[in-house]
Parts: C-alpha cells; sequence; structure tokens
C-alpha cells in the first residue's frame, strides 16, 4: 500500500542548502513543524560555521515629534545642512512683516533684537537665531519654500486711506482685505485719498520692494478727468517735463480718451511714484484733476468686473508666471505697450 505524503515530510527536490538558505532572523512560523534536532545543533554552531552574519537591521529614526520640533535634524536623525547668513531686513520682509525698507528703518530705531541682543543695519542672520520686534517672536525660514507669495488686486474706491494708522480716523484700504494668520498684507505703492482704481498687495516684502524699485520701470497707466482745456501745447510740455517742487516729471504717452463739455477725458502713463505726482503735473500746466483712476501697474490690469471695494487674488500659477517674468523680461519690456 502507497504511503500517503505527510506536510512534514520535505519535498524530494530541495536540497538541504535550500534548506540553510532561509533566513535566520525570520523566526519560526506559525504553524510550522520542527525542524529537528540536526537544525537544532546547527543553530548552536557559533562563528564562521554557520557562514556569513545576517545584516543588522536598520536602526529606526528618532520620533521627534514633527519638522518644528526636529530643529536641524531630519526626519533619518541625520543633521540638516546650516543655511548661508542672509541679511535680516529680507529674512523680515520674505517673513511678510513689511517691506524691506520698513524694516531696514525698524532695525535703526532699536525695535528689533537677534538672540537678546539689539540689531544693527546690515546684521545677518541664520535659521537657529531668534529673531524679535518688540518682544515678540517672528518666524524666520530659511528653507526655501518652493510655495509663492500671496498677491492680490484691489479696487480701492475714493475715499479710503492706504494707511494702517489714520489721526483723523478715516477708513483704511486694510480694513476691506481678507484676514490672514502668521503674517500681513503689504501695499505696493500708495494711491491718494480722492484716487480710485488698482492698488496691489502681497504677502512678501522683498516682491513688494521688486515691483517698487524704481530699477524696475514698471509703468503705472491712470484715466484722467480734467477740468478746462488741455492745450496741445500744454500737452506736449506734460511730454517733454516740467518742474515740480521735487524734481522734473513727464508722462510716458498721454491720449485723448473723449469726452463733453469741460469735463474732459486723458490716457497718461508714468514710470514713478512720487507723492500726488499726475494731479501736480496737470496743475503746473492750469489744469485742475476733477477725477483720477489707475488702471494698469506693470503687468497687472484693473479687471473690469472688478468692482470698487472688491478685491481678487492671484491664483498661484499666476503669482510665478509673474515673478519668472520679473526675473527675465528686460526693463524695455517692462514698460509694456504704452497708452493702451
Amino acid at each position: 500500500m502507497k504511503n500517503k505524503r505527510t506536510p512534514f515530510r520535505q519535498s524530494s527536490n530541495k536540497s538541504e542548502g535550500a534548506a540553510e538558505r532561509r533566513p535566520e532572523d525570520a523566526g519560526p512560523r506559525v504553524g510550522a513543524p520542527s525542524r529537528g534536532r540536526a537544525a537544532a545543533q546547527r543553530d548552536q554552531v557559533p562563528g564562521d560555521a554557520q557562514g556569513a552574519k545576517p545584516a543588522p537591521r536598520r536602526k529606526p529614526a528618532p520620533n521627534t515629534g514633527g519638522r518644528a520640533n526636529r530643529g536641524s535634524v531630519a526626519r533619518d536623525g541625520r543633521p540638516l545642512a546650516e543655511a548661508k547668513p542672509v541679511r535680516l531686513q529680507k529674512v523680515l520682509a520674505e517673513a511678510g512683516v513689511g517691506s524691506r525698507r520698513e524694516m531696514e528703518e525698524w532695525i535703526a530705531a532699536g525695535k528689533v533684537s537677534v538672540n537678546g541682543v539689539v540689531a544693527t543695519v546690515g546684521q545677518s542672520v541664520v535659521n537657529s537665531d531668534k529673531v524679535k520686534i518688540g518682544g515678540r517672536l517672528i518666524n524666520i525660514r530659511f528653507t526655501g519654500s518652493s510655495r509663492p507669495p500671496r498677491v492680490l488686486m484691489y479696487h480701492k474706491p475714493e475715499g479710503e486711506i492706504v494707511s494702517r494708522d489714520d489721526p483723523d480716523g478715516r477708513p483704511s484700504v486694510f480694513a476691506a482685505l481678507p484676514r490672514m494668520r502668521g503674517g500681513r498684507w503689504i501695499n505696493v505703492g500708495r494711491l491718494d485719498f480722492n484716487t480710485s482704481g488698482l492698488l496691489l498687495f502681497t504677502t512678501s516684502g522683498e516682491l513688494a520692494n521688486k515691483l517698487m524699485h524704481p530699477s524696475s520701470e514698471l509703468v503705472r497707466e491712470y484715466a484722467v478727468r480734467v477740468l478746462g482745456e488741455l492745450t496741445l501745447d500744454a500737452q506736449q510740455k506734460l511730454l517733454h517735463g516740467v518742474e515740480l517742487e521735487d524734481g522734473r516729471a513727464n508722462f510716458g504717452s498721454l491720449h485723448d480718451g473723449g469726452g463733453e463739455g469741460a469735463n474732459h477725458w486723458y490716457r497718461v502713463t508714468i514710470s514713478e511714484g512720487r507723492n500726488r505726482e499726475v494731479r501736480r503735473m496737470f496743475e503746473a500746466v492750469g489744469c485742475t484733476v476733477s477725477r483720477l483712476i489707475r488702471v494698469r501697474y506693470g503687468p497687472f490690469i484693473l479687471p473690469p468686473q472688478l468692482k470698487r471695494g472688491m478685491a481678487r487674488e492671484l491664483k498661484e500659477a499666476e503669482i510665478k508666471m509673474l515673478m519668472r517674468e520679473l526675473e527675465n523680461m528686460p526693463s524695455a519690456q517692462r514698460k509694456g505697450p504704452e497708452g493702451t
């Protein structure tokens, strides 16, 4: 009678060498038969008689409780590369505290401290430094986050001031902006109390400084309603330059925008942002501006559907495209098509 094969009998086509190659650290399987006395004796042979020892298991990484609590330690326990020192005003601007110029003024006024010592203008910091403003700890980062800063287009109405603190208590543009945590909106330039139109905000002081800096030569375009007649001679003066108390100024372009009676519209472009500059230029040739609307700031155009007092935040893809253009465009192209 033929004997039935039991589960304890090894297959005839497997050699003992195959059984010996089984990983020793795997442990016995649940429900598996005993390997017998001979196998047990082989396990007790010390040293090189068993061949190469199994590789030691990798030591698990310490549980540090998240990136915020790891400091300069990576997830696998290895130290992170130290960041290069960065100017303090640039770090604060990137953190959304304010523009770089504002930060330089605060540092000079002694409002900023680094590791408990009053900071100085031009000082550099690293990621391990503790920076405080007025005793409040500022979260500074050197990780080079790929997320771009936030950018907001706001249609400013007349009767709002571009300031957070006004002694006269007038309405502020910041009251109409979306609230945020861990930062604040920084205005790109200003508009007068009686001027309406496009006003830009961002969370990055570095980007705000780049958009405002004269070297960027970003064109501001305005729709101007003038009381009185603007003669051809006056138009030529505005294009070639008129003398103001703070220096000579001229429009890059001036085009007739139509109108009836004493009120006439013009479209002008300018590459500066001096205080009340457009109004003062028209006053220099004997005309009074009755209404002033900014319709463009560099590549930003006031959307027709954006009503007064409303804001629209740019999408992340739009901001990345803008920053690439600012880096790559020659200054002549930053001006864009004038007179549009």
